[in-house]
């Protein structure tokens, strides 16, 4: 019988494997109760394999409570389409929380991204990303979601936006009329979009991307219609047709307060006329009786109203909650229902489980409609 022995590459490459499997044993060994990805994590935390982070690069203010936050990214960032949100996780007092932002901008050359955050009252997360982050800071993130995005098709739109929700809405007109040294540039995909821009601020030094809404209209690429509070009253819808004379031939894409967004909803729903919306914040349309809400890991419990989200009044009596958007996009708030009964406070619907039926809900946008169990 002839036997044939293993060509120098094989041997090699079998020798080397097993050398390699037991030098990272060695490793593993060495290094407990840490990994040899606990190190590489420090001293390459943005590598591909890890998990996604980003390096906040610059913090940009915009006004007295917003700033742009520029994140490098970590290698396994699969991108996103101008107006899509990330979630971002920053440890806040010692508290990993996270929180939903849309992105600012279109892919960039250089591989970064951008949030612009405006400081709400009593916002951790915000307040400490708009007056503390610094350079070099690490956030976690997650992958691009949302699908807020620009019709690839053109045609005439209507972006109406009040606050922060220009967010999204800057980030397609950015990546649609990027800006050189000699000022916005309209790109052959531009030439289908006729876009005008209506947007509401409480105070002129209040409005997020004045200038560049400004440069846009200047250089006859959008008309923008600037509303501010102080000096025109709050929008009322039904002036639109006034604002924007050929509103009935525009699709509207609307980001705002919940409150804006219904009324805006009312009125296009009468007219027959196109409307896309995205929401930062839960708008409350029904409410539950309440109930005992309770924790079976941490034996905390605590009287809840029926208005407000479980998430919400959890935190308020010191029970540490998983969440991300809080406003029932995200799923970072899913806990397990062990028993009782909740109602979603958009829609009204009502949840109920008993023990054994494995059922999940969404803490942000469910209030307890009775007494509660929840796994956490």
């Amino acid at each position: 019988m002839t036997t044939t022995a293993p060509t120098p590459a094989t041997g090699t490459r079998h020798r080397g494997t097993r050398l390699g499997d037991r030098l990272v044993r060695f490793a593993e060994a060495a290094t407990t109760p840490l990994l040899p990805a606990d190190y590489l994590d420090l001293v390459h935390p943005l590598r591909s394999g890890a998990d996604l982070r980003g390096r906040i690069e610059e913090v940009q203010a915009e006004t007295a409570d917003a700033a742009t936050i520029v994140i490098r990214p970590g290698a396994d960032w699969a991108g996103h389409v101008p107006g899509q949100y990330v979630r971002i996780g920053i440890d806040v007092d010692g508290v990993r929380q996270w929180r939903a932002y849309s992105l600012t901008h279109g892919p960039r050359r250089d591989g970064r991204i951008s949030v612009t955050v405006k400081a709400v009252p009593d916002g951790k997360v915000s307040n400490h990303l708009v007056h503390h982050a610094r350079p070099g800071t690490l956030v976690h993130l997650e992958q691009a979601a949302g699908e807020f995005v620009l019709p690839t098709e053109g045609g005439k739109l209507l972006f109406l936006t009040a606050g922060s929700g220009i967010t999204p809405v800057i980030g397609m007109l950015r990546n649609l009329f990027p800006v050189s040294d000699e000022g916005a540039v309209r790109l052959e995909r531009s030439e289908r979009y006729d876009i005008t821009v209506v947007h509401v601020a409480p105070t002129e030094p209040d409005s997020i991307f004045l200038d560049n809404l400004r440069e846009l209209d200047a250089a006859g690429l959008i008309r923008l219609v600037a509303r501010y509070d102080d000096e025109h009253g709050v929008l009322d819808v039904d002036d639109l047709g006034t604002l924007v004379p050929d509103l009935a031939e525009r699709t509207t894409l609307a980001c705002g307060p919940g409150g804006l967004l219904e009324a805006l909803e009312a009125h296009h729903t009468e007219r027959g006329l196109t409307l896309l919306t995205e929401q930062f914040r839960l708008t409350t349309l029904v409410t539950g009786e309440g109930g005992t809400v309770s924790f079976t890991e941490n034996g905390t419990s605590f009287e809840a109203e029926g208005d407000k989200p479980i998430l919400e009044q959890a935190e308020e009596a010191g029970v540490l909650m998983p969440s991300g958007c809080r406003m029932g996009v995200c799923f970072g708030c899913v806990l397990p229902l062990r028993e009782g009964v909740v109602r979603d406070l958009r829609s009204g619907d009502i949840t109920s489980a008993v023990e054994g039926d494995g059922v999940v809900i969404q803490t942000c946008i469910n209030a307890a409609a009775g007494p509660c169990r929840i796994d956490h």
